[in-house]
């Protein structure tokens, strides 16, 4: 009996060891520089390397085109996340790319920025 309790506290013990550590940057599943809008590769490598913190890049790259006021609301949210990294100066970039991601994936705006009827 001694030796179960002993082994399972342990086993528990090392759940939560687990559990404290950080989570590792979620590497790979970023853009490939041509996919990153000219002009913003700044803004884009301070996206990834905040936002890779907490979760996978692909959760917002992979999301709908949103509006600015989505993406304000959303990146302020997670800004409050204990461990994001993401400070109040750091949201001008990040939004600034998200923005300039979001026009070029979605055709209709695209579009009707390049003057197509």
């Amino acid at each position: 009996m001694k030796r179960r309790t002993i082994g399972g506290l342990t086993v528990m013990a090392c759940v939560f060891a687990l559990l404290a550590c950080p989570r590792p940057p979620h590497l790979g599943d970023g853009l490939p520089v041509a996919a990153v809008p000219v002009g913003f590769e700044s803004e884009y490598q301070l996206f990834a390397a905040r936002c890779s913190k907490c979760h996978a890049l692909s959760r917002a790259l992979g999301a709908a085109p949103k509006d600015d006021e989505y993406w304000k609301v959303y990146v302020t949210r997670m800004r409050r996340q204990p461990q994001s990294g993401i400070s109040p100066e750091d949201e001008p970039p990040i939004l600034r790319f998200l923005h300039a991601y979001s026009v070029r994936r979605d055709p209709v705006e695209a579009g009707a920025e390049a003057g197509a009827p």
